[in-house]
C-alpha cells in the first residue's frame, strides 16, 4: 500500500473523529431553544452544527481520556438529562450510562446511533441504499408526531440499542454511512421538537451528509488504489473504515477485544500477533493514543513487560507503516 493511499486513510478517520472536539456548553433552554444532551462530545458537535442556535447542547463526556464503556454517571448527569428535550446516544454497550439516566427523564426524544448500522442485529436486511435519497428522508416535510418512537431495530421497551452485542463493532461513528442516517435522524427529531426550524435543520444536516459521502468516496478510492492490503488493528475501533477501504483484517482472533476491555491478551494470541507483524503479514497496524493508560508497563505485577499494543509496534517498526 502506498503511504498516500495511507494518508488518505488517516485523513477521513480525523475527520470523522475530530468532529467531537469540541462542543457548546448546555443552556438552560428558556429562551425557547432545543434542549439537547449527547453521550459524547462527538455526537454533540454533530447536534450543535446541525441545530445552530436554535439549540443548546451538552456533551456528557467531553475528554479523550474518559472511556464511555466504564463511565459512572454523577448527579448532575442526572439533572442535565432530565432536562434534556432530545437525548443522542451511541449504545450497543458504549454509553450504556445513558439507559440508567433516562429512566428518570422526561420522556425526551432519542436517537440511539448503532440502530442506525446496517450491522446491527436485525437491520441485516435492510436494502443498501447507495445512492442515498436523502431529500426523501428529510426534515422539510411535516414529521409524525410520535416520530421519535422509531422502530429501528428495538425491542418492546426500546432498550435492545443500549447492551453489549457479542460480535457487533460499537464504534459506528467511524462508519460514515451509518453516520449519514444518524445525522438525519438528529435532524429529524429537531425538526419534530421545533417545526419553524425544520429548513435549516436540514440544510444543516445535508451539509454534514455531503461531507460524509465524501468520505465514503475517498474510501472507495483506497478500495481501488489499496487492492489486497491488509492491516493489523489492536483494537475493534477503525474496523468499520477498515472495511469500507477493502482493507483485510488479519488481526488474530480475541486480540484487539482483549486489548480494548484491558485484559491480558493470551499468550498463545500474543505469539500468533508477533509472528502476523514480523513475518510481513500485514502492510499496516493501527496507532492511536490509548485513553485508559494500559500502554503503561505493568507495574503492579511486579512483571515489568510493555503493553502487547508497544510490543507489537516495536516489532513492527521498519516491516510496515505504522498508522
Amino acid at each position: 500500500m502506498k503511504k498516500p493511499v495511507l494518508a488518505l486513510a488517516l485523513a477521513s478517520v480525523a475527520a470523522l473523529t475530530l468532529a467531537g472536539c469540541s462542543t457548546p456548553a448546555a443552556g438552560e433552554g428558556d429562551d425557547g431553544t432545543i434542549t439537547v444532551v449527547a453521550s459524547t462530545n462527538v455526537y454533540g458537535d454533530i447536534a450543535a452544527q446541525i441545530g445552530g442556535d436554535r439549540v443548546d447542547v451538552e456533551a456528557i463526556i467531553t475528554s479523550a481520556t474518559q472511556d464511555p464503556h466504564s463511565y459512572e454517571a454523577s448527579a448532575r448527569d442526572r439533572l442535565t438529562v432530565q432536562k434534556a428535550d432530545l437525548v443522542i446516544e451511541n449504545g450497543g454497550g458504549y454509553d450504556a450510562f445513558v439507559d440508567t439516566l433516562l429512566q428518570d427523564a422526561q420522556d425526551p426524544h432519542v436517537v440511539t446511533a448503532v440502530e442506525y448500522s446496517h450491522d446491527f442485529p436485525g437491520n441485516e436486511g435492510h436494502e443498501e441504499d447507495a445512492d442515498h435519497d436523502h431529500a426523501d428522508e428529510s426534515a422539510t416535510d411535516a414529521p409524525e408526531e410520535d416520530a421519535h418512537d422509531h422502530d429501528h431495530a428495538e425491542g418492546e421497551e426500546g432498550h435492545e440499542g443500549h447492551d453489549h452485542i457479542e460480535g457487533f463493532n460499537e464504534h459506528v461513528w467511524f462508519d460514515p454511512h451509518t453516520m449519514i442516517h444518524v445525522v438525519e435522524a438528529i435532524a429529524d427529531e429537531l425538526s419534530e421538537l421545533d417545526p419553524d426550524g425544520a429548513k435549516e435543520f436540514t440544510a444543516n444536516a445535508d451539509a454534514i451528509v455531503a461531507d460524509l459521502e465524501g468520505f465514503e468516496a475517498d474510501l472507495e478510492t483506497i478500495k481501488t488504489d489499496a487492492a489486497g492490503a491488509t492491516v493489523f488493528m489492536t483494537e475493534p475501533l477503525p474496523g468499520y473504515l477498515a472495511a469500507a477501504a477493502g482493507l483485510t483484517d488479519v488481526t488474530p482472533e480475541g486480540f484487539a477485544e482483549s486489548v480494548e476491555e484491558g485484559t491480558d491478551v493470551a499468550p498463545a494470541v500474543l505469539l500468533e500477533a508477533l509472528k502476523v507483524i514480523e513475518d510481513g503479514q500485514a502492510t499496516a497496524a493501527d496507532q492511536r493514543p490509548d485513553r485508559r493508560g494500559r500502554d503503561r508497563t505493568r507495574r503492579g505485577r511486579g512483571e515489568g513487560r510493555r503493553h502487547p499494543r508497544r510490543r507489537l509496534h516495536g516489532a513492527a517498526r521498519g516491516r510496515i507503516v505504522v498508522l
